[in-house]
């Protein structure tokens, strides 16, 4: 007797199924942190990444009902050590010597391209 394999379901068919989970991120909020991130998104991902983003936030919502008296809070769960060396100021070259190879130096500094942009002023 054959065994039947069903075929995988086409990424195309995933994302037409209905979310069971209620929206929490709405659609005007996934276009501006595509804005903010500079993304082009197309209106079904749009969509797919709303609700992909309201499942991971309706995840994280079920962390709160961990019952976690008793547990101390900590900020890692395994102890951390520095092993970098000690901050300790020390001399260092002389300004005229590192500006000598700077393509235009501007005022005892280095210039260099603005970071600025027209699209993040909206």
């Amino acid at each position: 007797m054959k065994k039947r394999l069903r075929p995988a379901r086409s990424a195309s068919r995933a994302r037409a199924v209905t979310p069971r989970i209620p929206a929490v991120i709405e659609r005007e909020q996934v276009l501006h942190v595509a804005k903010l991130a500079r993304l082009h998104l197309s209106e079904d991902e749009v969509e797919q990444m709303a609700v992909d983003l309201s499942q991971i936030l309706q995840q994280a919502e079920l962390l709160t009902e961990v019952d976690l008296d008793g547990v101390e809070p900590t900020s890692h769960v395994i102890e951390l050590q520095n092993v970098l060396r000690p901050d300790v100021p020390r001399p260092s070259w002389p300004r005229a010597q590192v500006l000598a190879s700077a393509p235009e130096p501007s005022d005892g500094a280095f210039r260099v391209p603005s970071t600025q942009t027209d699209d993040l002023a909206e």
